[in-house]
């Protein structure tokens, strides 16, 4: 079963964004921050951007919330 989620390591300002739980077939670089890996079926496995927060595109307080 795929489950979208994501995590952002602060010590390096890494966003990865994982889509699918399919093995990745082949990776390609939009830019020099911005990696997709895609499945063999053409599918977008996982994005990774580099200098998430830098760049805006992630933010820069989270807020947490306990659910009822």
């Amino acid at each position: 079963m795929d489950a979208m989620r994501t995590t952002y390591y602060d010590e390096d300002d890494i966003l990865v964004i994982h889509l699918s739980d399919k093995p990745v077939s082949r990776e390609v670089s939009q830019d020099w921050n911005t990696h997709i890996s895609y499945a063999a079926d053409g599918t977008t496995v996982e994005i990774v951007l580099l200098d998430a927060k830098q760049n805006g595109a992630y933010p820069s307080t989270v807020e947490h919330a306990i659910a009822a």
